[in-house]
């Protein structure tokens, strides 16, 4: 049988494995709060963020002397295996748990401080010299630590994202340089228009991306100024002056990346839109993103009755009824990939929304919606890039037939001989004979 050990607290005892990094904090939280099986561990980008904010408080404890340095190089070294990406595995909160997020907060508190104790020397469970609270949250509260740990880990999120589109753009700016020869037809209200390059609808869509990258790129910027060293409600409170004075930059050095603190810092316990900002934009972004995989499917329709003016990649079969049909599943991936993003917004809005007076408790949620409308783009958008605009063709002779139809002509007619003489022609022949006096070559004689 598994050794055991007990921890007790103000509400009695709980019994948990002996050689467990959590404590009874995260017991409880896991046993109280759970119901998404969304584990903090499947969140690593969180988890580091959040050692890095452990880190660094402690070494700014230290300058400010209220720690002593053989508890803060334990620590220290603590969060770095955890920055190393080890010992993962003991998070185990659900990270939509109520509570304003002090489930996530006790949880790296009580495996920090098991590793740390160990490092010392001192079997885990102990909590002595290094203590869960007294210790490793010594001048926080879990109101700017998971507040300053959920940005840091979106930034870091983004750059895949970031990544992930940028290429993306590449390739569909390489297909209007592939179809600049190609003339087709355009559509409007979903009827024949005028001739168009099939460059110009894939330019749109290079534009639209730019803009929106560009877009996202600011929002996301405004999540480098937190609120680290404010403690619960931003007035600091329980953070010493010396400490609030150098934690910031030692948190900067720790996780490498340049932030600052929000302008106010009650503001910032109350009111997350920007965060709302953030998941705002994925929301436009995978809107677009919608619309654009809609029209590759209706461009790839057929391929004998439908538009088919475009050629998919043939990646696997796609129907178990009709042997070799090859359907659009990639944009089709694309397309619910966007509305659990939508859907993923729709929660962050609401956790905006339900902010209540001096701190906004469901700042959590908002981040890990975040995080996961982020991974959920990224990895759709790479698929989308390498199994679907990657392998996209045109289909040069039927955009040609198409190019020639009938209305793309009139409007070639409309351009020579003005809208009122057209309009009398066909009141005059019908559709069915300004088509004849077309193939007969009648136009040029008139």
């Amino acid at each position: 049988m598994r050794e055991m050990r007990v921890e007790e607290d103000v509400f009695g005892s709980v019994e948990l494995p002996a050689d467990a990094l959590y404590g009874i904090q995260t017991v409880r939280t896991i046993q109280n709060l759970s119901f998404s099986n969304r584990p903090l561990h499947q969140y690593p980008s969180y988890i580091k963020a959040l050692a890095g904010v452990k880190k660094a408080a402690a070494l700014a404890n230290c300058e400010a002397g209220l720690l002593p340095s053989d508890s803060v190089n334990a620590i220290t070294a603590a969060c770095e295996d955890i920055l190393e990406g080890d010992h993962h595995e003991q998070f185990l909160i659900d990270v939509l748990h109520g509570g304003g997020g002090i489930g996530a907060n006790m949880n790296v508190n009580e495996v920090i401080a098991n590793l740390a104790n160990e490092k010392l020397g001192i079997k885990r469970g102990s909590y002595h010299p290094v203590h869960p609270i007294d210790s490793v949250n010594l001048s926080q509260s879990t109101s700017d630590v998971c507040h300053t740990g959920i940005r840091i880990a979106i930034i870091h999120d983004f750059q895949d994202l970031h990544r992930g589109i940028t290429l993306l753009i590449e390739e569909l700016e390489k297909k209007v340089k592939c179809f600049i020869d190609v003339t087709t037809i355009s559509r409007t209200c979903l009827q024949d228009g005028m001739r168009a390059r099939l460059s110009d609808f894939f330019s749109g869509y290079v534009s639209m991306l730019k803009r929106r990258l560009s877009s996202l790129e600011e929002r996301v910027d405004q999540l480098h100024f937190i609120n680290l060293g404010a403690t619960v409600i931003g007035s600091g409170l329980g953070a010493s002056p010396e400490y609030r004075a150098v934690v910031l930059d030692k948190l900067c050095e720790v996780i490498e990346m340049p932030l600052g603190l929000r302008q106010n810092l009650y503001d910032a316990a109350q009111n997350i839109d920007d965060l709302a900002a953030v998941s705002s934009e994925l929301r436009l972004l995978s809107t677009c993103l919608i619309k654009m995989a809609k029209d590759l499917r209706l461009l790839s329709s057929g391929p004998e009755a439908g538009f088919g003016e475009i050629q998919l990649s043939a990646i696997q079969a796609s129907s178990s009824f009709f042997p070799g049909k090859i359907n659009p599943v990639v944009p089709e991936t694309v397309i619910q990939c966007c509305f659990q993003v939508l859907a993923s917004d729709r929660a962050v809005q609401a956790t905006l929304e339900h902010g209540e007076l001096n701190l906004n408790v469901f700042e959590g949620a908002a981040g890990i919606n975040i995080l996961e409308a982020l991974s959920m783009l990224k990895s759709t958008i790479t698929t989308f890039h390498k199994n679907c605009i990657a392998g996209l063709d045109a289909n040069r002779e039927r955009c040609e037939e198409l190019s020639n139809t009938f209305i793309p002509v009139i409007i070639d007619l409309k351009e020579q001989y003005g809208y009122a003489a057209v309009s009398s022609l066909l009141k005059e022949q019908g559709r069915e004979g300004v088509k004849n006096l077309i193939s007969n070559g009648g136009e040029k004689n008139d």
